[in-house]
């Protein structure tokens, strides 16, 4: 299947990876479609032939009252990344993914690179605005093993409103950064692009950078794989001030360099 055949992990570039065009329940190594319908309990929706209820029951998993929502803005919207990073971790992939609309957030860049080589993704807030975001519905081991790979991220319950069809959800949880969100050089949050045009913008703004990194996406990601490099990038990001932190993000940010 196309969604399991890579994940950022192993091919950075390919950042924040195959993400699916629509709801659906993560089994396994399979992806079976889920109609998320406003108006009828969750239990009820329809994953495949049978209601989403019977299924995790069938299976033996955690019903939907015992698990949690979180908003993914990255990675974690892609199976394929959150299938490896729960077998990574022992835990059972077995999680309902639901295309939802979100007010007040849009995913934004992190001020920090992954040990994997990539740029990854945090919380922008977006007064005003709505964005299409999927919410993953986790039990408890699964919501641990998460938060086991996101050390450099805090997991906090989320201020906005999130619906499928209007229809409010319960509250969720998302990951907010530690590092702040990457600036352009006025000092202007950026939105998450693709991976390869992110970072190739960053690198042909700066010649401090490409002298750390080199000329091309490419280089970038082979060079910031030593954890040398990547501290110095870390150090680039937050001393020429392209490192922004609101208000919210104040308040949470670490003196600490990233943990991954």
């Amino acid at each position: 299947m196309k969604l399991f055949a890579d994940d950022p992990m192993s091919r950075p570039l390919t950042y924040p990876g195959r993400i699916p065009a629509a709801s659906g329940v993560l089994l396994d190594d399979a992806y079976v479609p889920l109609r998320a319908t406003a108006g009828r309990p969750p239990e009820e929706w329809r994953a495949g032939e049978e209601a989403l209820g019977s299924l995790l029951a069938r299976l033996a998993c955690h019903p939907l009252d015992a698990r949690h929502l979180v908003v993914a803005v990255g990675s974690n919207a892609a199976p394929s990344q959150i299938r490896r990073k729960f077998l990574d971790h022992g835990v059972r992939p077995v999680v309902p993914m639901t295309l939802a609309d979100v007010r007040g957030i849009a995913p934004g860049v992190s001020a920090h690179v992954s040990r994997w080589g990539y740029v990854p993704a945090a919380p922008l807030e977006t007064p005003g605005e709505t964005s299409s975001l999927y919410v993953l519905w986790l039990d408890e081991s699964q919501l641990a093993a998460l938060d086991l790979t996101e050390p450099n991220y805090h997991r906090r319950p989320l201020d906005h409103p999130v619906a499928i069809d209007g229809e409010r959800l319960a509250p969720a949880f998302a990951y907010t950064g530690r590092h702040g969100l990457l600036a352009d050089a006025a000092g202007r949050p950026l939105r998450l692009t693709p991976q390869r045009a992110l970072i190739q913008s960053l690198l042909d703004e700066s010649p401090a950078l490409r002298h750390l990194c080199g000329d091309t996406a490419d280089a970038f990601v082979s060079n910031v794989v030593n954890e040398e490099v990547r501290a110095a990038v870390y150090r680039f990001f937050q001393d020429e001030r392209r490192a922004t932190h609101g208000r919210e993000q104040s308040r949470q940010a670490d003196k600490v360099e990233p943990r991954d």
